[in-house]
């Protein structure tokens, strides 16, 4: 079973928008912290955005003002909702999420690819 299982990633233009999503398995429970990270070919994974348990979001500043960030309540499913997407936002898109201890989990990955 694979704990996180993300999806919508794609082709899209630049400047157009698309929304990924994240859900966790029924055996990942007590989830307080998700958030999306990405990787460039030959590069580390970087930190895209967060959402804590108290709602707070935190982005990478190349992403603020065009990338949100959001949860549903049971904190089991979440979002990067992606505008005026760039070239340089292409990447492969991991979701993440941590539990108490802290656990963390990771997904699969989207590959989102911007081009004209």
């Amino acid at each position: 079973q694979v704990p996180l299982v993300e999806s919508g990633g794609g082709l899209v233009r630049p400047g157009e928008s698309l929304r990924l999503s994240c859900a966790a398995s029924k055996s990942v429970s007590s989830l307080y912290g998700m958030g999306w990270y990405r990787q460039f070919p030959g590069k580390e994974r970087e930190l895209v955005a967060t959402i804590a348990g108290g709602g707070i979001t935190n982005y990478a500043d190349s992403v603020k003002g065009r990338f949100a960030i959001s949860r549903n309540r049971a904190f089991n499913q979440w979002f990067l909702q992606m505008n005026d997407l760039k070239p340089e936002d292409t990447a492969m898109y991991y979701c993440y999420a941590v539990r108490q201890g802290p656990v963390e989990f990771w997904g699969q990955g989207t590959q989102v690819t911007v081009s004209s």
